[in-house]
């Protein structure tokens, strides 16, 4: 990805729990970018020749012992720089500024008044905008060469900018969606200053990661894991576009997953696709093994150890094989690497935990470089249908963490037709998309009630739609009551078994998205 890649940003983190949007904003202006610890090599950042730096916030003081600090020597760089919040602070710090105490700690919505629109507020046009604040320090001097570029009630220095050295703090958050010109304001940053072109697609994401995976597996074979989520289908879409049969899916089907979703895969993947697709039906190996087991621990344990030795005995049969294709996303690399230094690894457990060492093969991780809404985009760009490309996260153990307690044909039976309902309802009523993630869960209890003139004793479902960026937190999604309601009817009068409905309204955290 040459041309693309040399437009590129460099995010040096520091801590903030919004580095990941930030990344997030420049990739949706079409300009690729990373993130790398504050304390990356200088010479890495050489290597990686970025056309301008951003420095994250983060929840230290500059003026504590030990506080995380860049090298001067990134100064001499001559690149474009924009530290935000602790950035700002960083740089004034470094630079020969005065960083002090606000008189009040300022965390949530306040006024900034624009005192000069070049480069950073061109285009906007209010004289004051709204920004969202999240700082206990403040400027209460700029360095030499720089000017007071916005102001606030709070901060008195809310935005400065050296415009001859290019390097410009913002005391506010732009990458939150609290700060409304948030995003003009950093496309102000990546185009006016760092003169980036907007060549980050993810068209070009295909054809060039096409043209490096054939160049990379050459002759030899690969196996892909499919699940029929997101991930992995969109990494086997697109090894099967750069090697053609000489890629390999397994798709175990371990008797825990929702209704008709081993259907679908094989319809998509291997009628559509034509994809050498291998289906393994499982289902009697699995629930046999899971007899008895109530702990929710326990039967992980038992799923991902018997998937990976089903997995590893088929893919024995394909001894031409180097390669085990994963769905390893950004986040996923990301979160191997602390502020506080490099990681002395990156996760490879993303698909397939265990197996890349077991089975001696070689790792490939088409997708490493995306965030999750990316590989949505690719999917769309291979073609891959709708109901692929906006399924609801799945856990790798199914359904049976989401019938509590143990775990068995009838109830499972309970439970896919409860949670189909629920999906269907909220593709009919344009909830499915606007969510994170919406399933049903069995409960292992039973309550009474009355059906025609009959008492009954039936179990209960739960259900749970949450809506979240990323899973690290989630809230309760704020479902219409009239949705619900007929989900609630329907899963009453239409599931055997089943004579309660509750919604779980409870958020992450302190409770998780799962049940169990």
């Amino acid at each position: 990805m040459t041309e693309v890649k040399e437009e590129k940003i460099l995010i040096l983190d520091f801590g903030s729990q919004y580095t990941q949007i930030i990344a997030r904003r420049v990739r949706e202006s079409h300009v690729y970018c990373e993130i790398h610890p504050y304390n990356w090599p200088l010479s890495e950042i050489k290597k990686f020749a970025p056309k301008g730096l951003i420095f994250s916030g983060g929840p230290s003081s500059v003026t504590d012992p030990g506080a995380p600090i860049v090298s001067e020597e990134i100064y001499a760089l001559n690149l474009p720089i924009l530290g935000i919040c602790y950035g700002m602070q960083l740089i004034t710090h470094q630079l020969g500024g005065e960083v002090g105490s606000a008189r009040e700690r300022e965390y949530g919505p306040a006024y900034m008044r624009i005192l000069k629109k070049e480069p950073l507020f061109s285009g906007i046009e209010e004289e004051s905008i709204r920004v969202w604040m999240s700082h206990g320090d403040r400027i209460d001097g700029i360095p030499e060469g720089f000017e007071i570029l916005g102001e606030s009630d709070n901060s008195p220095i809310a935005a400065m900018g050296n415009l001859d050295r290019k390097i410009f703090g913002l005391q506010f958050h732009p990458e939150v969606v609290h700060t409304p010109q948030g995003r003009l304001i950093l496309e102000n940053f990546i185009f006016k200053v760092c003169k980036c072109k907007p060549l980050w697609t993810m068209k070009s994401f295909v054809e060039t990661t096409i043209a490096e995976m054939r160049e990379k597996v050459g002759s030899d074979e690969v196996i892909c894991a499919l699940s029929g989520g997101v991930d992995s289908s969109v990494v086997a879409v697109l090894l099967h576009q750069a090697i053609g049969k000489r890629l390999h899916c397994i798709f175990v089907n371990n008797g825990l997953l929702r209704k008709g979703e081993s259907e679908q895969v094989l319809r998509v993947f291997r009628d559509h696709f034509d994809m050498d697709l291998h289906y393994v039906d499982a289902s009697d190996t699995f629930l046999t093994a899971l007899k008895g087991v109530v702990d929710p621990e326990q039967k992980r344990k038992i799923i991902g150890n018997l998937f990976i030795d089903i997995f590893e005995k088929k893919a024995s049969e394909f001894s031409n094989a180097t390669f085990l294709a994963q769905g390893t996303l950004y986040p996923d690399v990301i979160e191997s690497v602390s502020f506080k230094g490099p990681s002395a690894t990156i996760k490879t457990h993303h698909n397939v935990g265990g197996l890349p060492e077991k089975m001696k093969l070689k790792l490939l991780e088409p997708l490493r470089e995306l965030f999750k809404d990316e590989v949505r985009l690719v999917g769309r760009e291979l073609g891959l249908p709708e109901e692929i490309i906006m399924r609801h996260p799945f856990p790798g153990p199914g359904l049976a963490i989401r019938c509590l307690g143990e775990v068995d044909p009838d109830k499972l039976e309970v439970l896919r037709e409860a949670d189909a309902i629920v999906m269907e309802e909220m593709v009919v009523s344009g909830w499915h998309d606007r969510v994170w993630q919406a399933f049903a869960v069995l409960l292992p209890v039973y309550t009474v009630g009355v059906m025609g003139d009959e008492r009954t004793y039936e179990q209960v479902i739960a259900v749970r739609i949450v809506e979240s960026v990323d899973a690290m937190t989630a809230d309760w999604a704020k479902v219409p009551h009239e949705v619900l309601g007929k989900m609630s009817t329907r899963i009453i009068n239409e599931v055997k078994g089943v004579n309660r409905v509750v919604y779980d309204i409870s958020s992450k955290p302190p409770s998780t998205i799962e049940w169990e």
